[in-house]
């Protein structure tokens, strides 16, 4: 059960002490080691943003018009933003995780929540909706020519 501080220092059940001094030369450590760049390898990172901005590409040549422009390069300013900053991200101080390379990737495959994947079946897993994304795109453009 939780109880209130306040009352503990009014009967006494609780004292208020000072904070342990610690050394001046003592670094911070800390208990958690953070992977932030998750062990996939870059390829496959830059894979995906090049098939975001590819859908925008295919988007913007196929309903060319002058009302487009600015939100297209809105939403290619967000893609950029959206994995330029996880990438500016794995490079923070302090983090000593290390991404795999492809042929790392192809041999050892990556560990996920539900268990082991290999190398083809994490990649299809990760670019499955941006090829998705690719191909509505392509038909949307294809159904406009045609109507």
């Amino acid at each position: 059960m939780s109880q209130h501080l306040q009352t503990n220092l009014e009967q006494g059940k609780a004292r208020i002490v000072d904070a342990p001094a610690s050394a001046p030369h003592a670094t911070v450590r800390h208990q958690v080691d953070v992977d932030r760049n998750f062990e996939l390898p870059v390829d496959l990172y830059a894979a995906t943003a090049g098939l975001y901005l590819a859908f925008l590409a295919v988007m913007l040549a196929g309903f060319a018009t002058g009302g487009l422009i600015i939100p297209i390069a809105i939403c290619a300013v967000l893609v950029v933003a959206i994995f330029g900053v996880p990438a500016i991200w794995t490079r923070l101080k302090d983090n000593n995780s290390k991404p795999m390379s492809l042929g790392q990737f192809a041999h050892k495959g990556i560990m996920t929540n539900t268990g082991h994947c290999s190398a083809r079946d994490a990649a299809v897993q990760m670019l499955i909706l941006p090829v998705l994304i690719i191909l509505w795109a392509c038909a949307c453009v294809t159904i406009a020519a045609l109507v």
